[in-house]
């Protein structure tokens, strides 16, 4: 009897040992890799001339990979500067008009003038000056009368340029040019295709550094800040690859566990989401799960 107790003390003791190691050895933090993926869609309708790209290519800021038929466009730039050059001749006329007032106007405030003086002089009349006044008022009258009629042309003229910068914008933008500096993780189209706009053609991330997403209690709250170094594992065969990781955002709300934390009773609680960033050695991947640990004494 004693030593079934005392073997029953023996197995108690190794338990707690091994419950202990088994704490010690538990990550702070489990999650998966992100990344912001981008859906670059089509900015104009037409056919796809030529697209350049092929899943897993990396590709640089800015850089053209493929444009839509413009010759549609072309052909209304075309279209406009001919019409443009009917309405220009149609105001030619319009303008003379207003040249020849304006440069009678002129000569008429000339002798208006010359009236002034000659009456400060005594040499002229004031019927002479009410004369001038009364041709300078019809003048401008006429003036305005022949702009009055010219504005319907003028405003066709903007509205010829307004189409055209339109239609520059839609050549710019059959231009399909990469947004950022990333893998081309889809590819929804090619060459040939027909696309309009808002089609989405191509998905792209910017790997070079990942994202984990991992959740912490309450309690593990106060140990974690933005800007602090952690170290991130992953499985690697037999072992654990390490990387270092930087703490870079933190959840200013907490959130029921999401499904991919393993036990029932650890889904159940609140946690708050924390977001790590690593740099990618070509081995990370969005979704691959990982491990947090925090850089503390009681996890060296």
């Amino acid at each position: 009897m004693k030593n079934i107790k005392t073997i029953l003390i023996t197995l108690t003791a190794i338990t707690v040992l091994i419950a202990c190691s088994n704490n010690g050895d538990k990550a702070d933090g489990y999650g998966n890799f992100e990344a912001t993926e981008i859906t670059v869609s089509a900015e104009n309708t037409g056919k796809l001339m030529t697209f350049t790209i092929d899943e897993g290519s990396v590709i640089e800021y800015n850089e053209l990979i493929g444009h839509i038929d413009t010759i549609p466009l072309h052909l209304k730039k075309e279209q406009l500067f001919v019409q443009k050059d009917v309405i220009k001749a149609k105001s030619k006329g319009v303008l003379s008009q207003i040249n020849v007032l304006q440069a009678k106007l002129k000569t008429a405030n000339t002798n208006k003038t010359r009236i002034e003086n000659l009456i400060k002089d005594n040499a002229g009349t004031q019927k002479q000056l009410d004369d001038i006044d009364g041709e300078i008022a019809v003048l401008k009258n006429s003036i305005r009368s022949v702009e009055i009629q010219n504005a319907p042309v003028v405003n066709e003229l903007k509205n010829i340029d307004v189409q055209l910068q339109q239609v520059n914008d839609q050549i710019t933008k059959s231009r399909i040019q990469n947004p950022i500096n990333g893998t081309v993780l889809s590819k929804y189209v090619e060459p040939g295709e027909i696309v309009s706009f808002g089609k989405p053609l191509y998905k792209i991330a910017d790997l070079s550094t990942m994202e984990l997403r991992v959740y912490v209690s309450e309690t593990q709250l106060a140990k974690v800040k933005i800007g602090e170094a952690v170290t991130v594992k992953i499985d690697d065969q037999d072992t654990m690859k390490t990387y270092d990781g930087k703490i870079s955002w933190i959840a200013s709300e907490a959130e029921f566990t999401p499904k991919i934390i393993q036990t029932k009773e650890e889904r159940v609680a609140l946690v708050y989401a924390v977001k790590v960033q690593v740099k990618n050695d070509g081995s990370l991947k969005i979704g691959m799960p990982a491990e947090m640990w925090l850089n503390t004494e009681s996890n060296q």
